[in-house]
């Protein structure tokens, strides 16, 4: 009989979290402070952070343990099950091996609730009682509701308008689990209203979002700021993702050539890549591909600078792959990879060449989704489905190669809420955005007279 999906039990869920910084070959380099040019230390941090998420934004240590109380919360839904791709591989005729790990199995649907968790519980730790939070397509921000309701925080949400208006299910999801939400920009911050008065339409993204959560948080001695990528300590927690993996692979008898994970900011990716990273560091061969929009090609075309990560310039410079803090990208339906910058690790790793990376279209990207599901079953998201793509891609290369090689990707969510761009896509109605030279030179002039990495 031909094994479909490998199963961990509870008492096999990670209790520690893996830091790829102490494997890096050489040291990240530091977030600087945007008025003094000079790193940016825990104090300069503590308005926004709890002090134990900013010693792991900055911790060397291999590993960090999970606490006991976030373990209990992930046994509602970890370890989360990894598939053998068998009727996609059929439909596809490829020699290669696929498989997937699948995150969707969470209560809201994504991986996003393995840094949710965490968050709340060292924000409700310290003494906040409120966190303040950016969302792009809805994933993280039904997250942290998840997250503060269990742990029993209060949450404000500010979603990018365009996907506030695409999604009003997972805004739904959202409010079900006590959250406050307002589309961004939204006339409740400075940073909003500033956008508004010269872009009244504006889609919103979530460079802008971030602005207003940052601006809530440092407004409120009650609230701390939360985000769902990009920093360190966020990618530290996703890596139970990528642990997990590795042993159910040993449970398959097999080890991936590729590793596939889609990159906005790089979270869930990090998550699944960066433990089979640390095998690669050692000597191990692996492809390992970052997939990301042609609509938002941050690490395919963008330049490792300094940037800010938000629009309004609240946020410390940070050293990563950048599109320019104010460029707003098309309102394709992967609202989550709509992000000008990619997490300064997964840039880093870009430059020193242990991942590479590719930009699809998003018509292609849905079609390798459509066929996703009516061979596995899942409905995926947006997001997700160019990991798919990306692995179809490596799978069709390996065939022309004469190679079958054993491809891992992760299905980092579902895409339930997302049927409107399904509905689109039938329809004939999504639109490939190719975004022009003229277009990325202009928003990357916003850098210019900007620190410059070593």
């Amino acid at each position: 009989m031909e094994q479909t999906k490998y199963l961990l039990d509870e008492s096999q869920l990670p209790r520690r979290w893996y830091n790829v910084a102490a494997d890096l070959p050489s040291a990240p380099a530091p977030v600087l402070h945007p008025g003094t040019g000079q790193p940016v230390g825990p104090d300069d941090l503590a308005p926004l952070f709890p002090m134990e998420l900013i010693l792991q934004e900055v911790s060397t240590e291999p590993e960090i343990a999970i606490p006991e109380e976030v373990l209990e919360i992930y046994r509602l839904w970890r370890p989360t099950p990894l598939y053998r791709a068998r009727r996609l591989e059929r439909a596809a005729g490829t020699r290669s091996r696929i498989f997937y790990k699948y995150e969707g199995v969470s209560p809201p649907g994504s991986h996003k609730p393995n840094t949710a968790v965490a968050q709340a519980f060292y924000n409700k730790r310290e003494g906040r009682t409120r966190l303040a939070t950016e969302t792009g397509a809805g994933q993280w921000g039904s997250a942290l509701a998840f997250a503060c309701k269990l742990i029993g925080l209060e949450c404000k949400v500010y979603m990018v308008r365009i996907s506030y208006e695409q999604k009003p299910n997972r805004r739904s999801l959202i409010q079900a689990w006590g959250a406050t939400i307002v589309p961004s920009p939204s006339e409740e911050t400075q940073s909003g209203r500033a956008i508004l008065e010269q872009r009244p339409d504006s889609p919103g993204s979530l460079g802008i979002a971030i602005s207003e959560a940052v601006e809530d948080a440092a407004g409120r001695d009650d609230t701390a700021y939360s985000l769902g990528s990009v920093l360190n300590h966020v990618l530290l927690h996703q890596t139970v993702i990528g642990q997990e993996a590795l042993a159910q692979m040993e449970l398959a008898g097999a080890f991936p050539d590729v590793v596939v994970g889609c990159v906005g900011g790089g979270s869930n990716f990090a998550g699944l890549a960066f433990p089979f990273l640390r095998e690669k560091i050692a000597g191990r061969e692996i492809d390992v591909l970052a997939c990301e929009p042609e609509a938002c090609p941050t690490l395919t075309r963008g330049v490792f600078a300094y940037d800010f990560g938000d629009t309004s310039k609240l946020t410390p410079l940070v050293p990563m792959h950048t599109l320019g803090h104010d460029f707003v990208p098309e309102p394709i339906h992967a609202g989550g990879l709509r992000y000008h910058g990619a997490a300064p690790l997964v840039s880093q790793l870009l430059r020193e060449g242990l991942i590479r990376a590719e930009a699809y279209l998003q018509t292609d990207v849905f079609a390798s989704a459509v066929l996703f599901a009516e061979t596995e079953g899942i409905i995926p998201a947006p997001e997700a489905s160019h990991a798919i793509h990306g692995a179809l891609k490596a799978a069709r290369e390996a065939d022309e190669a004469g190679e079958e090689r054993t491809i891992l990707f992760n299905l980092s969510g579902h895409g339930h809420f997302d049927m409107a761009a399904y509905d689109n896509y039938f329809a004939g109605k999504l639109e490939d955005v190719a975004l022009d030279e003229e277009e990325i030179e202009r928003a990357l002039r916003a850098i210019e007279g900007l620190p410059t990495p070593a």
